[in-house]
């Protein structure tokens, strides 16, 4: 039995384990302990609740499963000398969005993702804030689940009438703009984290374009989450966004997708 087979049979541990996390963070978030932010190298925010939620959440599956590899933003990376060897690990991020959790207006997540052959095969993105989880894996698509009510997932097809595009609510990029642009885009929400892959999973918003600097584990789970939903994530130079194929953990620009016409794509890609 293949290792993402295996983790599969445990979705709902892993969904669980997310749950943990992000119950530790709304601990900071709704004022019951202190949230104090360090500054790192790159000057992103870094607080104690991405601190304890990154310990549940590498305990959790290392528990789980200890001959999976996780690879965190809150860990120390090693060197791709030992990861280019895996052909199965976790990727999580566990507080996305640390920006949106300081400013308090609920659009952080909690992202763990299992990447296998450079494919995201099982997902979890959890929004604390808003009390939803979105989850799956390859075979069985996509779900969302919010006060225990459970239902399946997928993209829709693009309206030409109301096409709608998410950005980024703290890391604008003029490049971006200028794509969109090119597009018929009636409508632009800014939306923090890992959830502008998911509204295109769930079919409430068509497209998402990011020229600005990401990393893989900003992008696995959610991406996860839209391709088993029936969308897809492309690179600038329009080939598929795969993990772990390269020594920099940095991603390209890319554009997420529902299902839109061909012709929005051959007019931004590549770019």
């Amino acid at each position: 039995m293949k290792i993402s087979e295996r983790m599969v049979a445990h979705l709902e541990q892993i969904i669980s384990i997310a749950g943990q996390a992000g119950a530790a963070i709304l601990n900071y978030y709704n004022g019951h302990r202190e949230i104090v932010a360090e500054y790192k190298e790159d000057h992103s925010p870094l607080t104690e609740a991405d601190k304890e939620a990154n310990r549940i959440i590498t305990d959790g599956l290392i528990k789980l499963a200890s001959d999976i590899p996780v690879v965190s933003e809150e860990n120390a990376l090693l060197p791709y000398s030992v990861r280019q060897n895996w052909k199965t690990y976790w990727l999580i991020d566990p507080l996305d969005g640390t920006k949106e959790f300081i400013n308090k207006n609920g659009e952080f997540t909690v992202n763990i993702a299992l990447v296998e052959n450079g494919r995201v095969v099982l997902s979890v993105v959890y929004a604390p804030a808003i009390g939803v989880f979105y989850y799956g894996d390859k075979n069985k698509g996509a779900f969302r689940r919010e006060s225990g009510i459970t239902k399946k997932i997928t993209v829709r097809k693009a309206n030409p009438d109301n096409f709608i595009a998410v950005g980024s609510r703290s890391h604008k990029d003029s490049r971006s703009a200028e794509l969109l642009n090119k597009i018929d885009v009636v409508t632009e929400k800014s939306v923090g984290s890992s959830l502008k892959f998911c509204m295109i999973a769930e079919g409430v918003a068509d497209i998402y374009i990011r020229t600005g600097k990401t990393s893989e584990w900003d992008t696995a789970a959610a991406q996860g989450i839209l391709e088993m939903a029936g969308g897809k994530v492309i690179r600038e130079d329009g080939a598929e966004l795969l993990y772990n194929q390269k020594e920099s953990i940095l991603n390209p620009g890319f554009i997420a997708l529902g299902v839109v016409p061909d012709r929005i794509e051959k007019s931004l890609l590549p770019w």
